[in-house]
């Protein structure tokens, strides 16, 4: 178990940069969809580069199959709100990144669409799909913030309120950043309209 926990922490390095400029590439989107797709296409000359893309796939790949099996290998001793949520949210990450990296994929190789923003609003704007797609993304967010939160309160020294304030800190945050990227692809903060090629893919649109 401790090969596979240094795997995963490796790992955890090369998938927490990518991450991090994901999330803050939705955040651009604050500024309007436009300054969302600027930051992507800058930010696409990096990540999209075929050695860099071949790594970060395979870092993703361990970091799901090593928390998958940390998660099952361990469930059963951990005790705590804190050890518990750790897992979970471990766990939803994992999921959710298989699945996204996959439909990423798909969106690319079957369907021939750029997996831009569009893209990712697409299922909030198409019909009964929405009510799948705002929790899913929502707790993808919410989960990243809980895991990262997790992991940083176990550095403080003593249990306590400062590790639950630390803990509580990640988790609003992780509140309020996902629920300003779901506002922002929802069309609440200003007028937005899904691409008919995309709103296609869900059968949806005129």
């Amino acid at each position: 178990m401790k090969a596979v926990r240094r795997v995963h922490r490796a790992g955890a390095v090369v998938v927490a940069a990518f991450v991090t400029v994901h999330v803050i590439n939705h955040l651009a989107a604050l500024g309007g969809v436009a300054a969302h797709l600027r930051f992507m296409e800058a930010a696409r000359l990096v990540y999209r580069h075929s050695a860099v893309e071949a790594v970060l796939l395979l870092c993703v790949t361990l970091q799901a199959a090593t928390g998958l099996v940390l998660a099952y290998k361990g469930w059963t001793r951990r005790t705590g709100f804190t050890a518990t949520l750790q897992a979970a949210s471990g766990l939803y990450l994992a999921l959710f990144l298989l699945i996204h990296v996959a439909a990423v994929l798909a969106g690319r190789v079957l369907l021939d669409l750029d997996t831009n923003f569009h893209y990712a609003a697409a299922g909030l704007h198409a019909g009964a799909a929405r009510y799948f797609f705002a929790p899913y993304y929502f707790l993808a967010v919410l989960a990243l913030f809980a895991h990262l939160g997790c992991a940083l309160s176990w550095r403080v020294p003593r249990a306590g309120p400062a590790r639950a304030l630390v803990l509580g800190t990640a988790l609003a945050g992780g509140v309020a950043v996902s629920g300003l990227i779901l506002a922002a692809m929802l069309g609440v903060l200003y007028p937005y309209q899904v691409p008919q090629a995309y709103l296609a893919t869900w059968g949806a649109g005129q």
